[in-house]
């Protein structure tokens, strides 16, 4: 398989954070999914999409537990 970006042939399959919007917040969902080590470029398969249309519909009903990690804060 070849990058769609770059045209790297180096894709291999990696642990990723992937990032939710759930309102305000900010939540990493972690995943495995090829990448492309020259540039990054992700590859996500039908699969790996529902997965994350399913965690994402769990965490807008409150059905998760989640771990703070961390604030960002707004100077006002």
């Amino acid at each position: 398989m070849k990058c769609i970006i770059c045209k790297g042939e180096d894709i291999k399959k990696s642990m990723v954070k992937e990032e939710l919007k759930i309102g305000v917040d900010i939540v990493y969902i972690p995943i495995e999914v090829p990448v492309c080590s020259s540039c990054g470029e992700r590859y996500y398969d039908r699969r790996t999409m529902q997965y994350l249309e399913n965690e994402e519909k769990k965490l807008k009903d409150k059905k998760v537990n989640l771990h703070e990690i961390g604030k960002i804060l707004e100077y006002a």
